[in-house]
Parts: structure tokens; C-alpha cells; sequence
């Protein structure tokens, strides 16, 4: 198996996974302050959406690399 066919594959389980997750979220801790023995701090979540078209595009551009990426000529 060769490097198109490999990206190919790599792709298309991205795209599949995009599709089926629609997006993460995480959690990211701001605005620290010390005041003497008094810690303060903001937790804020944040949420990462994959686009619909990101996720088909990367699924048909997957498929094409293992359908051509064998093929010599």
C-alpha cells in the first residue's frame, strides 16, 4: 500500500468521524489571580463545530485518492 492510499484511508476515517462527532468541546481555564493565600480562577468551556460540507468533502477527496492513488500512468 502506498502513501496516496494510506492519505486516502486517513481521510476518509476523518471525514466519517467528523460527520459522526459534529464537534468537540474542552475546557479552558482564564484569568488567574493570587491574592495571598486565595487562588482565583475562570473555567470556560469552549465548543469546536465541523462543518457538514468538511466532513462529505473529506470522505469524496479520500475515495478518489484510493481509487486513482494505485493507478499508474
Amino acid at each position: 500500500m502506498n502513501a496516496t492510499r494510506i492519505v486516502g484511508l486517513v481521510l476518509i476515517v476523518a471525514g466519517i468521524a467528523a460527520l459522526g462527532l459534529g464537534g468537540f468541546s474542552f475546557t479552558k481555564e482564564t484569568h488567574q489571580a493570587k491574592i495571598g493565600p486565595i487562588e482565583l480562577s475562570v473555567k470556560e468551556k469552549e465548543t469546536v463545530s465541523f462543518p457538514t460540507w468538511a466532513g462529505v468533502a473529506a470522505i469524496v477527496v479520500g475515495g478518489a485518492l484510493l481509487v486513482l492513488g494505485g493507478k499508474k500512468g
